[in-house]
């Protein structure tokens, strides 16, 4: 065990007694959870090595990338790694210039199991790690700063030895499971509806250029790499109609212009992707409420 001074909230300090030597200790006891706090400066190889409790580990300093899963991480102050049971890890130092500091709390199986039963979302940051692969997210000065605070009461919380101490600390541990589910469900949620927007453009563009081709859902979801229920879903919050009618009402749009323009209307509905005249003519007559024949004279008069 090592001894360390850490500044606390408002310019304060407190000391905790922490371990340092990760080598010698790189499996937790058969406890609820655990956290510690490592200062390590005689950097050692770290085999890959998983276990069957998760893992949150909160980078402070370091030169290192972590390999998760597969995955290879190049860490910055305020990174978070999730790691799921059963997913091999390890550490690989790029230099030895720097200490390799950082927090890991871990969590036993059976209180994972228990805090699963007691409601889904409080495991909800290591369900989606283990589901899809993504092990890391990344929190800006403030929230890093934050994070570490309450990682630093909850260290302290566990090394006194106060009355109520581990209902406390159980408190204090489940409140910060919670803080970085909802970190992590609202960076994804920023990042998903940007990437909805951004689809959505891309359809819109693809739509108006290609308006005499098959623009079916399944056309549509093989040229863009996505469900065909993911594009109905997002078309439909954006625009407030489905897909197939916001089609119709483009090629129709289009479709007026170019009668406008004295093209044969029989070639107009051919050049924007209408199947033959009589659903083109049913379609237009519906929408502008006069044949295709008849609006052309009534705009020909005015």
């Amino acid at each position: 065990m090592g001894l360390r001074i850490f500044p606390a909230k408002g310019g304060h300090f407190m000391k905790k007694q922490i371990p340092v030597d990760f080598n010698t200790r790189q499996y937790m006891q058969p406890v609820n959870f655990e956290l510690f706090y490592y200062n390590d400066t005689d950097l050692q190889s770290v085999a890959a090595h998983r276990h069957d409790y998760c893992e949150f580990y909160f980078f402070l300093e370091g030169d290192v990338d972590y390999h998760i899963g597969g995955q290879r991480y190049r860490l910055s102050y305020g990174d978070c790694l999730l790691i799921p049971p059963g997913a091999p890890h390890f550490p690989d130092f790029l230099s030895h210039q720097k200490p390799y500091r950082r927090f890991v709390f871990w969590i036993g199986r059976d209180y994972y199991k228990r805090l699963r039963r007691l409601d889904p979302e409080l495991t909800y940051c290591f369900d989606y790690a283990a589901e899809h692969s993504c092990y890391r997210f990344s929190t800006d000065q403030i929230t890093a700063q934050d994070l570490q605070g309450k990682l630093l009461d909850l260290l302290e919380e566990l090394g006194n030895d106060r009355p109520f101490r581990q209902q406390a600390a159980e408190l204090m541990a489940i409140s910060f499971l919670v803080t970085v589910n909802r970190l992590l469900y609202d960076s994804l949620h920023e990042r998903t509806q940007v990437f909805e927007n951004v689809l959505y453009l891309r359809i819109c563009d693809y739509i108006n250029q290609h308006l005499e081709e098959n623009l079916s859902l399944d056309s549509l979801a093989a040229y863009f790499y996505v469900s065909k229920y993911h594009i109905s879903h997002i078309f439909k919050d954006s625009m407030g109609i489905p897909l197939h009618q916001y089609i119709l009402k483009k090629r129709l749009h289009a479709s007026r212009q170019a009668i406008l323009s004295d093209q044969p209307i029989s070639h107009v509905y051919q050049q924007f992707g209408f199947k033959d005249y009589t659903s083109f003519f049913r379609a237009f007559k519906k929408e502008y409420g006069v044949s295709p024949k008849e609006y052309r004279m009534q705009h020909r008069l005015t």
